[in-house]
Parts: structure tokens; C-alpha cells; sequence
């Protein structure tokens, strides 16, 4: 089975015109993968798809917006993949 690293970045290689070697770990999706904000809602939906969980998109951008938490928190693609797997956890555990 991929890790949830591999699994998201092919979802965004799928997803978006990013290279599949470009992406790393510590690459914030946004900007330095330069993935707008309607390509990354395409990527959550897939990601929610094939995680069998729903990422909260919504309430991750107003805590950004709102200055309650730096970007990289949820848009570093490491940072991304530990919130998949806490949601996948949470998921099984309900």
C-alpha cells in the first residue's frame, strides 16, 4: 500500500500540471507548487475519495485567513499528509 506521501502526490500530479518529481515533502502547495485555491479544491475532493474521509477545507482556509494559523500548517504537502492520516484515523475510530 502507498503511503499517504506518495498517494497525495500523485493526487496532485493527477490533478494539477506539477511534476510528480517536483513534489516534496516540505512543499507548500501553494506556493511553491503554485497550486491555486479551485485546483486545490480538486485535489481535496480526490483526496476525500480515496482517503474515504472529508478534509475541512473550509474551516482549515478561515483559520489561515483569519490569521489564526500559518499556511504551512495545512498546505505544506507534509503537514497536508499527518491532517489525511489523523482524519483517516478519526474516521476508522468512529
Amino acid at each position: 500500500m502507498a503511503s499517504t506521501f506518495e498517494t497525495v502526490a500523485d493526487i496532485i500530479a493527477e490533478t494539477t500540471d506539477v511534476e510528480l518529481d517536483d513534489i516534496k515533502p516540505d512543499s507548500h502547495v501553494m506556493k511553491d507548487l503554485a497550486v491555486d485555491s479551485l485546483a486545490f479544491l480538486d485535489i481535496t475532493f480526490e483526496i476525500d475519495q480515496r482517503f474515504k474521509i472529508k478534509v475541512p477545507i473550509e474551516d482549515w482556509m478561515q483559520k489561515v485567513n483569519q490569521n489564526e494559523v500559518d499556511s504551512a500548517e495545512f498546505f505544506v504537502v507534509r503537514n497536508l499528509c499527518q491532517r489525511i492520516d489523523e482524519l483517516a484515523a478519526q474516521s476508522v475510530a468512529a
